[in-house]
C-alpha cells in the first residue's frame, strides 16, 4: 500500500478517534459539576417530550440544570476551544513562529481593554453586556496590527506582523490598566472576565459569537491550501498560482474572527493557542489541510477537559478553566520544548 494513502487513513483515523473521545468528554461536562448527575437524569433532561433543551418545561432540578447552566456552558467551551485552537495553527502559519497565540497580534490585549472601558463608562456586569465591546476592541487592535506593519512595505510580512503586535499589545495593556486601576468596581467585574472562564455564560452569549465562529471557521479551511504554498515561501506560492496577499488577508481575517470571538465570550486563553497546534502537528505534520480540523478538535477537548477539571478539583467552588490551562499545559509544553518534541513548522 502507497505510504501517501497509508498516511491519509491514519489521519483519518485521528480524526474520528478526537471526535469519540470528544463526545466522550461532551457528556461529562454535561454530567459532571459541583453536583455530579446520573446519566439517566442527563438522558431526562435531553429527551423531555414537550422540547428540547431550553423549551421543555423544567420537572426536575436536575433538568433545569442541565438546560439552563450545563448545555450552554459545554456548548460554549467546545466552540471556543475549537475556535483558538484553529486561530492559533493559523497564527503560527502566518508569522512563521512556534512560539504565537492570539496574544502576539494584540488581539487578546485590544478585547480586554474595550471590555474594562466598556465595565467602567457604563457600568456594565454582565458578559452578555460587554461582549460586544471586547470583539470590537479585538477586531480593531487586529486591524491596527496589519496596518501598522504593512506600512512603508506594502504588505505584512511575518516579522512587521510580531513587532507590530507586540507594540499594540504593551500600549493597550497599559491603557487597560490604567482604567481598572481608577475604578475599583470594574476591576471587580474585569477580573472575572481577564482570567477566563466558561462558567457564568447563558445561551444568549453563545448565540450573539455563533456566527462570527462559523465564518472563521469556513474562512480558515478555505485559506488552509493557500497556507500551505507559502510555508514554501512567496515566489514559490506566486508560482503555484496562489494570489499571496488575498491568502493572508483571508487567513488573518479568519484568526480576528475567532480569536476576537472566542476572547469576548470567555476571555484571553491564549495558552491553548500556543500548546494544541503543536500537539497536532506532532500526528499531521506541517498540511494545514489536517492540521487546522486536528487542532480545533484538540483545542475543544483540552478547553472542555480543563473545565471540567475546575469544577471537580475545587468543589463545592471552582477553578476558572484560564488557571487550570496554564496550571497543567505549562509544564507539558516545557516538557515538549525540552524533549524536543515539538515539530518544527
Amino acid at each position: 500500500m502507497p505510504a501517501r494513502v497509508t498516511l491519509q487513513r491514519h489521519r483519518v483515523a485521528g480524526l474520528l478517534v478526537l471526535a469519540v473521545l470528544l463526545l466522550v468528554v461532551t457528556a461529562a461536562g454535561i454530567a459532571v459539576g459541583a453536583r455530579s448527575l446520573p446519566l439517566d437524569a442527563v438522558y431526562h433532561a435531553l429527551t423531555c417530550p414537550d422540547g428540547w433543551p431550553l423549551t421543555c418545561p423544567a420537572s426536575t432540578p436536575a433538568d433545569q440544570i442541565v438546560r439552563e447552566l450545563r448545555l450552554p456552558r459545554t456548548g460554549l467551551a467546545l466552540l471556543t476551544g475549537l475556535a483558538l485552537g484553529i486561530a492559533g495553527a493559523l497564527i503560527q502559519g502566518y508569522t512563521r513562529n512556534p512560539l504565537a497565540d492570539a496574544g502576539l497580534l494584540g488581539l487578546n490585549a485590544g478585547a480586554a481593554f474595550l471590555a474594562a472601558l466598556s465595565i467602567h463608562l457604563f457600568a456594565l456586569t454582565r458578559p452578555d453586556q460587554y461582549i460586544w465591546f471586547a470583539f470590537a476592541g479585538a477586531l480593531v487592535a487586529g486591524l491596527v496590527v496589519f496596518g501598522v506593519s504593512a506600512v512603508g512595505g506594502g504588505a505584512a510580512s511575518p516579522l512587521s506582523l510580531v513587532l507590530a503586535g507586540a507594540a499594540v499589545t504593551a500600549l493597550l495593556q497599559a491603557l487597560t490598566n490604567a482604567v481598572v486601576l481608577l475604578d475599583p468596581a470594574a476591576l471587580d467585574t474585569y477580573r472575572f472576565w481577564v482570567v477566563g472562564t466558561v462558567a457564568g455564560h447563558d445561551i444568549d452569549v453563545l448565540r450573539q459569537v455563533l456566527p462570527f465562529l462559523l465564518v472563521g471557521t469556513v474562512l480558515a479551511l478555505v485559506a488552509a491550501p493557500g497556507l500551505n504554498a507559502l510555508g514554501l515561501g512567496e515566489d514559490v506560492a506566486r508560482g503555484l498560482g496562489v494570489n499571496v496577499g488575498r491568502n493572508r488577508a483571508l487567513g488573518l481575517a479568519a484568526v480576528v474572527l475567532l480569536t476576537g470571538a472566542a476572547t469576548a465570550a470567555v476571555g484571553p486563553i491564549s495558552f491553548l493557542g500556543l500548546v494544541v497546534p503543536h500537539l497536532a502537528r506532532m500526528v499531521t505534520g506541517p498540511d494545514h489541510r489536517w492540521l487546522l480540523p486536528y487542532s480545533g478538535l484538540m483545542g475543544a477537548l483540552l478547553l472542555l477537559s480543563a473545565d471540567i477539571v475546575g469544577r471537580v478539583v475545587a468543589r463545592p467552588g471552582e477553578l476558572q478553566t484560564g488557571i487550570v490551562l496554564a496550571a497543567v499545559g505549562a509544564p507539558c509544553f516545557i516538557w515538549f520544548v525540552r524533549r524536543r518534541k515539538a515539530v518544527g513548522l
